[in-house]
């Protein structure tokens, strides 16, 4: 899949990659909403809480080939980089979480490149999300584009907690003092045990509610 990439879907110049990887945010965004809203129709109740989606500055894309120790071409930032185009999706409970990326699997013009389960398998940090790394056709009007994008979904208390460690790497950039690193931690174990909770009870609503 990569080499059909390089070869068929060229990408020129700095404003063509904000042009692609732009419209593959829109295509994928727009996919979510179609989504929720037939969920809404269907089982009146939506999964998705609410998108954020960005494009990855070319400093910090620049950076992050240099720490690899590739040249800062464009092709190098289209073939290494695979977090130019992100997209997270905010969810209520984790259960939702599974949901939504089923749904995304379904899709026919997504195709699947890797998944991280960081929620079954929180990272050391007590990061916990689950992210897809993901190509959609983009349709110019001499070529298809297959651009990458990397979508993240988590729940509202995750993204909290990813919130405050991303701002306390950024204060102390990257070199975090262990004290503070291990209250992440156990802030991280008590994430788990709301989004738990707040499963638990939603389920118990619903049970009540089909009962009557």
């Amino acid at each position: 899949m990569e080499e059909t990439y390089k070869e068929s879907s060229p990408v020129e110049s700095w404003t063509e990659v904000i042009l692609v990887y732009n419209s593959a945010l829109k295509e994928i965004g727009t996919k979510l909403e179609i989504l929720n809203d037939e969920f809404q129709h269907v089982h009146r109740y939506n999964p998705i809480e609410h998108i954020k989606s960005r494009i990855k500055s070319s400093e910090s894309i620049v950076k992050k080939l240099k720490r690899n120790g590739y040249e800062s071409t464009i092709q190098n930032m289209v073939d290494y980089v695979n977090d130019i185009a992100g997209i997270r999706v905010i969810c209520s409970f984790t259960s939702d979480i599974y949901r939504i990326a089923e749904m995304i699997s379904n899709q026919n013009d997504i195709k699947i490149i890797t998944i991280k389960d960081y929620i079954k398998n929180p990272k050391p940090s007590g990061y916990k999300s689950y992210h897809m790394l993901v190509t959609v056709p983009i349709y110019l009007s001499d070529r298809i584009v297959h651009a990458k994008v990397e979508i993240q979904i988590r729940t509202v208390a995750m993204d909290f907690w990813a919130s405050l460690e991303h701002k306390i790497n950024y204060k102390f950039e990257g070199n975090v003092p262990q004290h503070i690193k291990d209250e992440l931690v156990d802030c991280s174990i008590m994430v788990s045990a709301l989004d738990r909770k707040m499963l638990s009870l939603n389920e118990q609503i619903q049970d009540m509610a089909e009962r009557e």
